[in-house]
């Protein structure tokens, strides 16, 4: 018997640009992906999404790697040069370039994030992937971003004042970082198993305040986003191959990931650009405005 879709094409697509898009923003994925069926009136989603064990996590997991697959296709040359580093500083048994600290920098910072979502992804999503607390979370990503704005404000006096010859820390090359920032950030990344807290935003967000511009913030946000969206998608794989897959999800989650996939190569080229003069206060008033408008809705 063929089951049908319990995602339509339509649903699909939506979702899969909304990925796209918000993934990247750094306004969550995620607290969207949650939110946007409840607002929608879509029930067939809103039923699955907090369930202990349904092809709604699969769903999900194809959205980032879609995603994922957008950030490979457009940072492929970056891609390329870091991982040829990190082979040459294993066989110099060193690292001497400013690419191949970027690529131990990325491996520290992944560790923790795959570490704490193996760990506590499964009873974080049960407790809180509902509407309600996906509105909450995205009220505090905006206000987050706000801080991180003001944080990084106070910073450029500091810079101004290091140019003027007193005690204080300007700005920061992302070469710079030490293996402890690194590790940190990877730690506060996994903050984003919440839905309605931003991967990038909580990325950027602490680049901020170790001292980063906000596009070395963002550029080392997007970098980092990919090997655990993608080590995410290699381990539900089975979720979809398997018995869970029987509900008719596969062909939605295959569209909706070529959507997501083209839909961010589209966003990220945007925000690259925007973030060498622009910075996270319009996307951290979004969030605290939308989140808001979403707390009294679902209430």
């Amino acid at each position: 018997m063929i089951v049908a879709s319990a995602i339509s094409t339509f649903q699909a697509i939506v979702l899969g640009v909304l990925q796209g898009v918000t993934e990247l923003f750094p306004v969550s994925s995620l607290g969207h992906t949650v939110l946007f069926p409840t607002l929608f009136g879509w029930h067939n989603i809103v039923a699955w999404q907090s369930k202990p064990e349904s092809p709604w996590l699969a769903f999900v997991v194809m959205l980032h790697v879609g995603s994922a697959v957008g950030l490979l296709i457009y940072f492929w040359r970056d891609w390329i040069a870091i991982i040829r580093a990190f082979f040459s500083s294993i066989a110099k048994r060193s690292i001497e370039t400013p690419t191949e600290r970027l690529a131990w920098l990325i491996i520290t910072a992944t560790i923790p994030v795959g570490i704490l979502g193996l760990l506590l992804e499964h009873p974080i999503r049960v407790a809180l992937a509902k509407p309600i607390y996906a509105s909450i979370f995205l009220v505090v990503n905006g206000a987050i971003l706000l801080w991180a704005e003001r944080f990084r404000r106070r910073a450029d006096v500091r810079a101004l004042a290091v140019r003027e010859g007193l005690n204080a820390e300007g700005a920061r090359d992302l070469n710079t970082m030490d293996y402890r920032e690194a590790a940190v950030i990877g730690v506060a990344q996994s903050s984003a198993l919440i839905a309605g807290i931003s991967r990038d935003g909580v990325v950027m967000t602490a680049g901020l305040v170790r001292g980063l511009d906000n596009s070395d913030a963002a550029r080392f946000a997007f970098l980092l986003a990919t090997p655990p969206i993608l080590a995410a998608g290699l381990l539900k794989i089975g979720d979809l191959t398997g018995p869970l897959g029987n509900h008719g999800i596969r062909g939605a989650a295959l569209i909706a990931a070529v959507f997501a996939a083209v839909t961010a190569v589209i966003t990220v080229h945007f925000l690259t650009r925007f973030f060498k003069t622009r910075n996270l206060t319009p996307f951290g008033i979004y969030c605290i405005v939308f989140g808001a408008a979403m707390v009294i809705y679902n209430a």
